[in-house]
């Protein structure tokens, strides 16, 4: 039986601990999850193992070998294999190069591409994967893809795999493909460390859970003896919960009506109403299809079936201008790459929802820019030393800001905030939530996607759950632990 383990490992940033002396092991022919909430020190441990990050003290052992990383190639070389959840395969060559790309073998001076597509023949079929490595990765399906990512990191016969939210982008066939093959490779006695929010999958695929919370070792144990509630636990502990202020007023007025609304594999004849002023939260896990939901309302994305109204009126093939003009307004998941244009100004970044209200004719009407840019400074409390600095100068709680000034110039009167505290610090997140209450105080109604759980019962009126693309459930904070709100959203029920 072969054995990873850490002895004391800490990891130590400027002004943070994002681990503080863990002892862990995860031993061969077994799937071992490693869990915690975001900002528990998973990701650091996982940057460790796979060489991406050197630890502050401590040190990782191998089968009793202590060793000692100089990049990830090095923890390659030594059997510790990754795989990202966002993929690396090249689009235009077949899954053969792909397999063993930079390494195929030569016949003198040329690629013996005979033996290169036996070998990955060969390697495909003891894995249990049906593609051809002929095939081009190009037109293979995610599922499909993800596949390829974990035969190309056992080309190299690692020790060690690490499954870095693998389930992430699939459809439940291709899950079911998934965990066909991670099967498979228990049997060859590899160590498999398995990360993922997705946590209703572990007792399906996992073996052992392995807990971190705040960078500090918090448990193991066996999948099969452990207890949903007991997991949350372990993963949360003691959850301290904002109170929402008691001065928010919900209306009669229903200002967005979703009535049966389907994308084929993202979600399923969804309905629900937003009232005026009313904060809703969606919660659900990783892949449940909030995004996909929220992206397909606005008219980012399209639905197969359904009906939008806003404001009593039904919006027909919605697109994000005509959405815009209805009153919506969206600050997507992804800031960095969707929500603001990096190499911009802060100013610019701030006013390019509202152009057309700042233009006449083909000019911008500069005394105009310059009220909208001072109104959501001072009104967010944007910490900005010259609005002429580019966006990517700021912390990420007032890059967020920013993403949501720049929506709130547009007038809206429903926002949809995508995971708005995502990657900011506590003092940031709270402003945030201020803002989304400031903002129902002036009949300004929110939907919020957050996959911080504890979030939604702080901020929201009502909360929906959505599982598996379908509203499972809806609930008012006041009636819901955090324990049983997760519960919920993994499948479970509320005690």
């Amino acid at each position: 039986m072969s054995v990873l383990e850490t002895n004391g490992i800490s990891k130590f940033y400027p002004g943070t601990v994002a681990l503080n002396r863990v002892s862990v092991s995860f031993e061969s022919g077994k799937v071992h999850a490693l869990l915690g909430k975001n900002g528990s020190g998973k990701s650091t441990l996982l940057k460790i193992f796979s060489g991406a990050v050197e630890p502050s003290q401590g040190e990782v052992i191998l089968d009793g070998v202590p060793l000692k990383f100089h990049d990830p190639s090095d923890a390659l070389t030594k059997g510790i294999a990754t795989v990202y959840q966002e993929l690396s395969l090249v689009p235009g060559l077949t899954v053969a190069e792909n397999i063993f790309l930079g390494r195929m073998p030569t016949k003198g001076m040329f690629v013996d591409w005979k033996k290169t597509y036996e070998m990955a023949d060969k390697l495909l079929k003891e894995l249990g994967v049906d593609i051809s490595a002929d095939r081009m990765v190009s037109d293979l399906s995610v599922g499909q893809a993800q596949m390829i990512e974990i035969v190309k990191a056992m080309s190299y016969n690692p020790s060690v795999l690490q499954l870095d939210e693998p389930t992430s982008a699939l459809a439940k066939n291709e899950i079911d493909s998934l965990f066909k093959m991670i099967r498979k490779l228990k049997e060859k006695n590899v160590i498999i460390i398995y990360v993922t929010h997705r946590l209703h999958e572990l007792w399906e695929i996992a073996d052992t859970c392995t807990v971190l919370r705040e960078g500090h070792y918090i448990g193991k144990s066996s999948m099969q003896e452990l207890k949903r509630k007991e997991l949350i636990g372990m993963m949360f502990g003691e959850v301290e919960l904002q109170t929402r202020p008691t001065d928010l007023t919900i209306m009669n007025e229903v200002v967005l009506e979703i009535k049966g609304l389907t994308r084929k594999n993202k979600f399923q004849d969804v309905s629900f109403q937003l009232r005026k002023g009313e904060i809703v939260g969606i919660a659900g896990m990783l892949g449940s299809g909030r995004t996909e939901l929220l992206k397909s309302i606005f008219g980012a994305d399209s639905f197969d079936s359904g009906e939008i109204y806003c404001h009593g009126k039904r919006m027909k093939s919605p697109t994000p201008e005509k959405m815009k003009k209805a009153g919506l307004a969206y600050t997507p998941e992804d800031r960095k790459h969707e929500g603001l244009i990096q190499i911009a100004s802060i100013k610019d970044n701030l006013c390019t929802a509202s152009l057309n209200s700042l233009a006449k004719g083909p000019f911008i009407r500069k005394e105009v820019e310059s009220e909208f840019v001072r109104r959501q400074v001072d009104d967010l409390q944007i910490k900005v030393a010259d609005v002429t600095h580019q966006v990517s100068s700021l912390s990420g709680g007032n890059q967020q800001k920013v993403v949501v000034g720049n929506w709130l110039n547009t007038k809206p009167s429903i926002m949809f905030f995508d995971e708005p505290t995502r990657g900011i610090d506590v003092n940031a997140k709270q402003q945030i939530f201020q803002i989304i209450w400031e903002q129902s105080r002036k009949g300004i109604s929110s939907i919020m996607v957050s996959s911080e759980l504890e979030e939604l019962l702080e901020v929201c009126h009502r909360i929906l759950i959505l599982r598996n693309g379908r509203i499972a459930g809806e609930y008012v904070p006041e009636d819901l632990t955090i324990e049983e709100l997760y519960a919920l959203s993994m499948g479970g029920e509320a005690s």
